[in-house]
C-alpha cells in the first residue's frame, strides 16, 4: 500500500483544512481516539476543542474554531509517521495511527445515483447474482434503455412517462424506481464507529464470489443538516448477495470492516466549496497479488441528483441525526473487466489493494481480506464514552 504523505494528501494540501481521527497512545492518560487536524504534514490533537469529530463538526463554525484551536493544539506527530503505522499488518498501539474520520455520525449511503451503476443494479437483479448471466443481459438491457436513462431527470414528468413505457416493455425494476423516481434510495451503510480508515483492511464475505469496491465522495453533515465538508469512501459491495434479492442489501453492504472512510474530512472554506465537491473526479486502482491491475473513474458532475438534494432525502423534518451523518453519494464505477474466466467479470481476491484518489481530497488506500479474518469490531459507543471519561475529556 502506498501510504506516503505526498500520495495520501490532497494536491493542494497547504490550503486545505483537513480533519481526521487518530489513535493516541497511552501517556499521562490512557490511550484512545482523538479528533486531529493536519497542517504542514504535522498532526495536531484537537480533543481540547471537541472530544469527538461529531461534536467538532456540530460547532457553529467548525472551520473558524479549528483555525483558532490550532494555536494551542499539541502535536501528535509527523503525518508520515502516523501513516506508516496505519498499515494494518504493521500497526502498533505504542505509536499514533490514523482512524476513520467519522465516529458518532450515522453512516448512510445513496444508491443508483449514476446511470452506469443504475444499469448494473438492474443487470444484477435480472441475473439474480450470477456473473455468468450478467454479460448477456448487459448487452440486451444496456442497448435498449441506457440511452433513455441518460436524458432523464429523476422525479420529472418525463421520468414518469418513461416508467410507463418500461413497465409495458417488461423492463421496469425496483432500482429504476429509486434511480429515476421521485424518492432516492438511502440506506444505512455502517453503524457509528464501525468504519475503518486509511491503511486498514476492508472485508468481504468468504462465500461471496462477485464483489467490488465502490469509490465515492462522502458528505459530512452536521446535526442541523448542513454539509460542512467531504471525504472519500469505499462502499464495499457484494454484487451476488444484492443481486439475489434487494432484501439482502444490508447483508451485502454492512459487514465487519466493509466501510472505509478517509483519509480526512476536508472542511468547506474559501479554498474548497460545495461547487468544488460537485466537480470532484475520482480514480480507483485495484492491484492484486496475482499481478492484476484495474483502473476506473467516477465523476460527481454526472450524478443524476444534486448532492445537496440527496441530503434532503437522508435527513430533515422526518429524520434527524443529532450526532450528524456521513452520506455516500454513489458511484459511476461498476467494473465489468474479466479477471479470470471470460464472461465472469471482476471480483476481488484476498490481498487486493484498493486506492481511491481525488486531487483535492487525497487518497484512501486499503487492502481486501475476509470479514471473519479481520479483528472484530469491539470499540463501540459505550467503550468510547468510558474512554473519554478516563482521559478527562467528558
Amino acid at each position: 500500500m502506498n501510504l506516503s504523505a505526498p500520495y495520501i494528501l490532497p494536491d493542494d494540501a497547504d490550503g486545505a483544512l483537513l480533519i481526521g481521527r487518530a489513535f493516541i497512545p497511552a501517556g499521562a492518560v490512557p490511550a484512545g481516539p482523538s479528533p486531529v487536524c493536519v497542517r504542514a504534514e504535522r498532526v495536531f490533537d484537537l480533543s481540547h476543542l471537541a472530544p469527538t469529530c461529531s461534536q467538532l463538526l456540530n460547532l457553529p463554525d467548525a472551520a473558524a474554531a479549528v483555525h483558532k484551536a490550532l494555536a494551542r493544539a499539541p502535536v501528535v506527530g509527523e503525518l508520515a509517521e502516523l501513516l506508516a503505522n496505519s498499515a494494518a499488518d504493521t500497526r502498533s498501539v505504542r505509536t499514533a495511527y490514523l482512524l476513520s474520520p467519522a465516529d458518532l455520525q450515522a453512516v448512510r449511503a445513496s444508491g443508483v445515483t449514476f446511470v452506469s451503476s443504475m444499469l448494473e443494479r438492474v443487470i444484477e437483479e435480472h441475473a439474480k447474482g450470477d456473473p455468468e448471466q450478467a454479460e448477456q443481459i448487459r448487452r440486451s438491457i444496456g442497448a435498449e434503455i441506457g440511452g433513455e436513462l441518460s436524458k432523464i431527470k429523476p422525479g420529472s414528468e418525463q421520468a414518469a412517462r418513461l416508467k410507463e413505457s418500461l413497465i409495458k416493455r417488461g423492463l421496469w425494476s425496483q432500482y429504476l424506481e429509486v434511480g429515476i423516481g421521485p424518492d432516492a434510495e438511502v440506506f444505512n451503510k455502517a453503524q457509528p464507529l464501525a468504519s475503518v480508515g486509511v491503511g486498514a483492511e476492508v472485508g468481504i464475505l468468504r462465500d461471496s464470489t462477485w464483489n467490488n469496491p465502490e469509490p465515492e465522495v462522502v458528505l459530512a453533515i452536521n446535526a442541523r443538516g448542513k454539509v460542512v465538508g467531504c471525504t472519500l469512501g469505499n462502499d464495499v459491495n457484494l454484487r451476488d448477495w444484492e443481486g439475489r434479492s434487494a432484501l439482502l442489501l444490508s447483508r451485502a453492504k454492512d459487514n465487519n470492516a466493509s466501510c472505509a472512510l478517509g483519509p480526512f474530512i476536508r472542511l468547506f472554506d474559501a479554498n474548497f466549496t460545495t461547487d468544488d465537491m460537485r466537480a470532484t473526479k475520482l480514480t480507483v486502482d485495484v492491484d492484486g497479488r496475482d499481478g492484476f491491475h484495474m483502473q476506473g473513474r467516477s465523476d460527481v458532475a454526472t450524478i443524476s441528483r444534486d448532492p445537496l438534494e440527496l441530503v434532503t432525502h437522508a435527513m430533515g423534518k422526518n429524520h434527524q441525526y443529532p450526532d450528524g451523518a456521513m452520506l455516500f453519494l454513489g458511484t459511476q464505477f461498476a467494473p465489468i473487466q474479466d479477471r479470470d474466466e471470460p464472461g465472469r467479470g471482476f471480483t476481488h481476491k484476498i490481498g487486493d489493494v484498493v486506492s481511491i484518489r481525488a486531487p483535492r481530497l487525497g487518497a484512501l488506500v486499503n487492502r481486501v481480506n475476509y470479514c471473519d479474518a479481520l479483528p472484530p469490531w469491539e470499540f463501540g459507543i459505550g467503550a468510547l464514552m468510558m474512554n473519554l471519561r478516563a482521559r478527562g475529556l467528558i
